[in-house]
């Protein structure tokens, strides 16, 4: 993985590093790796992660039909 650094903004290289693991799943591999996991609470968490895409992509099916309506988006208040 690569990120360029412009005009010596190192903060700005590391967010886009950062966004970059992230869309790759880097931190979710090291999260799952931390600790050892028995095969069964893997099918478990398996599963349980199918039902749970499963069940977003039947939601947004809907919202795109209009049988349901889109979620509400919140304002940051930032």
């Amino acid at each position: 993985m690569q990120v360029i650094v412009r005009d010596n903004n190192v903060e700005q290289a590391m967010r886009a590093l950062k966004k970059k693991m992230q869309r790759e799943g880097v931190f979710r591999e090291m999260k799952e790796r931390r600790a050892y996991e028995k095969p069964s609470e893997r099918r478990v968490r398996e599963r349980a992660q199918a039902i749970a895409r499963q069940r977003k992509a039947n939601r947004k099916k809907l919202q795109r039909e209009g049988l349901l309506a889109s979620p509400k988006h919140r304002s940051s208040g930032r």
